[in-house]
């Protein structure tokens, strides 16, 4: 079932999902994944957050609608993910997430500061209470575990 919705009066979307890695998430796959999404992302006129743990993704996109949702689709047919399940879809007024091409958290490396830190720190200025929430949510669950 195709996903519909109206942008915001400023033509932008925002779209929220989390996925299920089929492998575990390593450094040469989200640098793989990030050196794509930032291509596409400036080519397409999207910005957006990626958060990493170990073997989930959770993904904000915003953008002109038409390429949020290409963009969505794409993903959805990578090998790489399963089990998407979309969060929101919605208009916005604006970006919450500046000219960031693809800003990127991970959560599995030992060595990394905590996610949720990260995370937190990250997302301080967005406007978007419920946004903010879900991300540091996100980062919670994921941030230092080690299994999927």
């Amino acid at each position: 079932m195709p996903f519909v919705a109206k942008a915001g009066s400023k033509g932008m979307f925002q779209l929220v999902y989390i996925s299920t890695a089929r492998e575990p998430i390593t450094s040469a796959l989200l640098d793989d994944i990030l050196d794509s999404a930032r291509r596409n992302n400036d080519r397409d006129g999207i910005t957006g957050l990626l958060v990493a743990g170990a073997r989930r993704f959770l993904q904000a996109l915003e953008g002109p609608e038409q390429a949020v949702l290409d963009t969505y689709a794409r993903i959805k047919k990578d090998p790489r993910h399963h089990a998407l399940v979309l969060l929101t879809g919605r208009g916005v007024e604006g970006r919450a997430f500046g000219d960031w091409a693809m800003a990127c958290e991970r959560g599995t490396d030992t060595e990394s500061p905590d996610l949720r830190a990260l995370v937190s720190e990250l997302t301080a200025n967005l406007s978007d209470k419920s946004l903010r929430v879900r991300l540091i949510g996100f980062a919670e669950a994921h941030g230092s575990s080690t299994k999927g």
